[in-house]
């Protein structure tokens, strides 16, 4: 076969070997994903299909049989405890990402540089997400529980399903400020809207993000080559470039 009619019929061949993996991802994780989502499909021809959403209400879904291949978490946990109880296979997991706290309102100069403004009783709403679900949640109850707060702002907590929800609610003006990622509101190529305190991670456990292969997608090589992507220094830019620690 001449070089010219090798070349003509490679991408032919690519794309009859291309498939497709079907990917949970974690609320704070799904712009980051999307990018490397299409840098992925250009270097494999492979397609991931991504949901996002709540990582505890996605461990749910998994055990009643929900056709996830991939599951990008918001913590280690539901990664581990799918792996312990077989849903998913062993020695794929790995953390991708350590998540930032920020402490977020849509209005320029409403959060200050040190989260006084959770103290100053400016605010009828904070939004969170559900911390019996989501990780940022449960980041965020630590930060009220060691500032002292969590009793007395308990009434004006708004509470999302997802840390995608808490941000709508901010968005909205459902809630003046609430605690989202710092992914959410640190976008590559933009300036941050409205104002924002990044947490101390002293304040609160570290959020350590894992992905693993989940048994549905054992034998998917594109779910196996999504993983391996997700180690690449092209995913790591990204995932730097969006406020994560490596």
């Amino acid at each position: 076969m001449s070089r010219w009619l090798f070349g003509l019929l490679l991408p032919f061949a690519c794309a009859a070997h291309a498939g497709q993996v079907q990917v949970a991802v974690a609320s704070n994780f799904a712009g980051p994903m999307a990018r490397i989502a299409a840098d992925f499909a250009a270097a494999t021809g492979h397609t991931a299909k991504l949901t996002a959403g709540a990582t505890g209400k996605f461990y749910a879904q998994i055990v009643a049989g929900a056709p996830f291949e991939v599951l990008i978490a918001a913590d280690d946990e539901t990664p581990k405890r799918l792996l312990d109880e077989g849903l998913a296979v062993p020695g794929t997991g790995f953390t991708y990402a350590l998540g930032t706290l920020v402490l977020w309102s849509a209005q320029p100069g409403f959060v200050d540089s040190r989260g006084a403004v959770l103290e100053s009783g400016r605010f009828r709403h904070l939004a969170v997400a559900n911390p019996k679900v989501a990780p940022y949640g449960r980041a965020a109850q630590q930060v009220l529980a060691a500032r002292g707060l969590a009793q007395a702002l308990r009434p004006r907590l708004v509470t999302g399903e997802s840390i995608a929800q808490a941000y709508q609610f901010v968005v909205t003006g459902n809630a003046e400020l609430g605690f989202v990622a710092l992914s959410q509101v640190a976008v590559p190529g933009r300036p941050a809207a409205g104002s924002y305190w990044q947490v101390p991670p002293s304040l609160y456990g570290e959020i350590r993000q894992d992905a693993v292969l989940l048994a549905r997608g054992r034998q998917n090589p594109a779910a196996t080559a999504l993983l391996a992507h997700l180690k690449s220094e092209a995913a790591r830019r990204v995932i730097r470039e969006h406020g994560y620690g490596p």
